[in-house]
């Protein structure tokens, strides 16, 4: 049985774990979008950074990659991405159906934003995103690496994503 794993932003360019398969996928009624303050990874707790995550929303499409693993690296690959992701319980693991572009839909461990937790900053406007995006840095680096990383692969595998790309810009703008 493959584990499939649903990528739709750092996990596009780093999933950290053999790939056996990549496919383009979608899921269903959610929205990929900068809505978890970010106090590990590309910010801090007194100078929070964002990442996206999926944010429930009844309607909503989210496309990026299905993953599969390579046989033989599921345990491993589930707990480094739990240590990865559920580093501070914004994100909920979830197992959810994502539709392959082929047609089969599989099952795949999706990490999704809890927005009952207290980095879940939903609906905050563009500029305010790019004004945090432009200045924050964090662990694993700036949070502007993290925004170019994600929309320069979602560009590569021909996916449209207007609000990143205009907070590239946006950000390369006041980063001068």
């Amino acid at each position: 049985m493959t584990m499939w794993v649903f990528g739709y932003g750092s996990l596009l360019w780093n999933p950290g774990f053999p790939v056996a398969r990549s496919e383009r996928a979608t899921l269903p009624n959610y929205a990929r979008s900068f809505c978890m303050r970010s106090i590990h990874h590309r910010g801090t707790e007194d100078e929070p950074g964002l990442v996206l995550a999926l944010d429930e929303q009844t309607g909503a499409r989210c496309t990026g990659l299905a993953l599969a693993v390579e046989e033989g690296h599921e345990e491993r690959t589930l707990e480094e991405l739990r240590e990865r992701e559920l580093i501070s319980s914004a994100y909920l693991e979830r197992m959810l159906d994502v539709h392959l572009d082929c047609g089969q839909v599989v099952n795949a461990v999706t990490y999704v934003i809890d927005p009952h937790h207290v980095q879940y900053c939903g609906g905050l406007p563009l500029e305010e995103q790019a004004q945090i995006i432009a200045h924050a840095v964090g662990g694993r680096g700036p949070n502007t690496e993290y925004l170019y990383n994600t929309a320069s692969h979602l560009a590569e595998i021909g996916l449209k994503d207007p609000d990143l790309e205009w907070l590239s810009q946006r950000v390369r703008t006041i980063s001068g």
